[in-house]
């Protein structure tokens, strides 16, 4: 019954199906029956250009503040970096496996659990941020050896707070060692 029920609130929940206009009146309905239907199609009248729509002064969008740059690389090494994006400081970047180095009874010890670059930040502003970020990892001839991105998913990183957020790398990561560049994106919204 649930599940019944579940489905009956999907496809209310779906937009209606598109709506096709009927052709303008002065456009005749069908084709006349003597006349066969031309090898070329006519050409359209030109139509003069449509004016760009202004943007609602209710509802300014405001853009998002954005920050790239490439670094040397390390692996398993902690990188220090001194960026500040509008009250927003990177501090350091770290590219490692995640591995557990103790266990009960050593049954998991040394398991690993993904590939990550982990970053760490600190609000310096007076109001809370929203960071999103993105790496890749580029070899010394410029190839590319991984991608990982992630950021705030839920909530944000207060003023005076420092937070550390896990990049994952997935599907293509075996080679992160052999890296020697990266490159790091941040978009950060208030």
């Amino acid at each position: 019954m649930q599940i019944l029920l579940l489905v009956a609130a999907l496809g209310m929940a779906q937009e209606p199906p598109l709506q096709i206009p009927p052709p303008p009146m002065e456009a005749p309905v069908h084709a006349p029956a003597q006349s066969p239907a031309p090898a070329v199609p006519p050409k359209a009248p030109a139509q003069a250009p449509i004016p760009a729509v202004a943007a609602s002064p209710s509802a300014p969008a405001a853009p998002l503040a954005f920050y790239s740059e490439s670094f040397t690389y390390s692996w398993d090494r902690t990188i220090p970096l001194s960026i500040n994006l509008d009250g927003l400081k990177v501090n350091s970047i770290f590219f490692n496996r995640r591995t557990i180095q103790s266990g009960f009874f050593n049954i998991i010890k040394g398991a690993e659990f993904g590939t990550r670059a982990q970053i760490e930040v600190t609000n310096t502003g007076k109001f809370p941020k929203v960071p999103g970020f993105a790496v890749a990892v580029l070899d010394k001839n410029g190839r590319l050896l991984g991608v990982a991105s992630g950021g705030t998913k839920f909530g944000t990183v207060g003023p005076g707070e420092t937070e550390t957020f896990d990049l994952n790398f997935a599907q293509v990561k075996e080679r992160l060692a052999f890296g020697d560049k990266f490159l790091l994106a941040i978009e950060l919204r208030d």
